[in-house]
């Protein structure tokens, strides 16, 4: 069984997919941008600033599934240049904690955005 997640708190896009699906334990977060969840317009010109918007709005993404960046196990980052990839870094070691989630960091071909980011958490156990 599966069950679409969706929040006012993050963007909601613009394509036919979910915000998040919870499938089994695992909460899967469609890749998201720096696009601000009010307007869904792109909100930041530097790397820096549509790291932490992406972030965000994966987190309010999560925590609308009951659960935090500390569940993430695994994330997929795609940025407009790898040049960038230690000022995304400087960011992106902010939002979590150790251990780190398993990642994989490409440099892809993004439409007006410098980055996005896709991730898949382990729902918590509640009897824990």
């Amino acid at each position: 069984m599966r069950r679409a997640i969706r929040t006012p708190e993050a963007s909601s896009g613009n394509g036919p997919y979910s915000q998040g699906i919870i499938a089994g334990d695992f909460v899967y977060v469609s890749g998201q941008g720096p696009l601000d969840p009010q307007s869904g317009g792109v909100v930041g010109s530097t790397i820096e600033e549509q790291t932490e918007l992406t972030l965000k709005n994966i987190q309010n993404i999560l925590k609308a599934a009951e659960c935090t960046m500390d569940d993430v196990i695994k994330v997929n980052v795609f940025l407009a240049s790898l040049k960038d990839f230690d000022r995304f870094n400087s960011v992106y070691v902010q939002f979590f904690n150790q251990p780190m989630p398993a990642r994989t960091c490409v440099e892809a071909g993004l439409d007006d955005i410098l980055v996005e980011i896709d991730a898949i958490a382990h729902l918590p156990d509640k009897n824990t």
